[in-house]
């Protein structure tokens, strides 16, 4: 979770450094092209690291992995044109968003120009850890869980934070449904459904005054399962789809920009970004010795690719 934390300090420490934005539809479009990026690839993080074969545990069967999701940040999320954003406009089509590098674009909002923010440091991954758990019940069922409780910490200028996570998620043998078919094809098929929760906010003092901001990512994903194990190893394949949604809130003005050229957004913020959905596809492997599971995969989208690793111990 410190680099989830480190990616979020950064959106704290441009809002804490004005052409005023009091229009909400203004400031929503305009800081949402800056900062969905970073929700967009959390999102894809924590919808992979679910599963490691497509065959759920036996009944009392059971498995604590933990997993590292890394999203791969594509060129093309550093970076965002103000041009297409209603009300913005510059001189050049290219800004770095949140995730990004280089110099900020001088940007004209009703007839004021401000500075977007020098970045010297894009970010062109993000590990998502969590820890698994899986429990096998009957009908070749297997329900799963992750979870690190909310925890606070201390965060240098910007005061205290929180961060914690959830998730739940089911597995489920469809081969047995069929065995004309089961019998036919030696290899497991599994329709699987999760969903992760993670919420993070900040206690931030301004002149006195407590603010808090606060990121809550929302995101499902529901995948078909092929599986064979061939000795002590399994390869596994799926097809799925994924659905998350970002909301970002604070009850302070955030300001935006470099030096004396910065724009006030002079309004409350709550922020529901759009909707992010695609299709995902994924091949990995897991090897076993004795009752540790050794993983590797790696899932294919059209914006965003993970790749996972993970470690666990695994029973019937």
């Amino acid at each position: 979770m410190k680099k989830i934390n480190i990616i979020l300090l950064i959106i704290i420490t441009i809002a804490s450094q004005a052409q005023e934005v009091n229009n909400p539809k203004d400031a929503t479009n305009f800081l949402e092209a800056y900062l969905s990026p970073l929700g967009e690839g959390l999102a894809n993080g924590l919808n992979n690291g679910w599963y490691n074969t497509a065959k759920p545990h036996k009944l009392g069967g059971f498995d604590i992995t933990l997993t590292i999701n890394n999203v791969i940040i594509p060129n093309q999320k550093q970076s965002f044109n103000p041009n297409k954003i209603n009300n913005f406009k510059s001189n050049v089509n290219s800004t770095p968003t949140i995730l990004g590098k280089g110099e900020g674009a001088i940007i004209e909002y009703e007839d004021v120009e401000f500075k977007m923010p020098q970045q010297s440091t894009a970010i062109s991954f993000v590990p998502i850890p969590a820890l698994n758990i899986g429990l096998g019940l009957i009908k070749k069922t297997e329900i799963n869980a992750r979870y690190i409780p909310k925890y606070k910490y201390q965060a240098g200028f910007i005061g205290n934070g929180s961060i914690n996570l959830w998730g739940a998620g089911i597995k489920h043998d469809l081969l047995q449904w069929l065995p004309f078919l089961g019998d036919a094809i030696p290899i497991d098929v599994s329709l699987q459904i999760a969903h992760t929760n993670l919420n993070t906010g900040f206690d931030i003092e301004s002149n006195g005054v407590k603010q808090n901001v606060n990121l809550n990512i929302n995101a499902t994903t529901i995948n078909l399962i092929a599986s064979k194990k061939i000795l002590m190893i399994t390869g596994h394949a799926s097809l799925g789809y994924n659905n998350s949604n970002t909301n970002f809130k604070g009850n302070t003005n955030f300001k935006l920009g470099d030096g004396g050229t910065s724009l006030l957004f002079d309004v409350p913020l709550d922020m529901n970004f759009k909707p992010n959905n695609e299709f995902k596809a994924n091949i990995g492997a897991r090897f076993n010795i004795a009752i540790v599971a050794l993983q590797a995969n790696y899932t294919f989208t059209k914006n965003y690719s993970i790749g996972t690793i993970g470690i666990g111990v695994s029973i019937r």
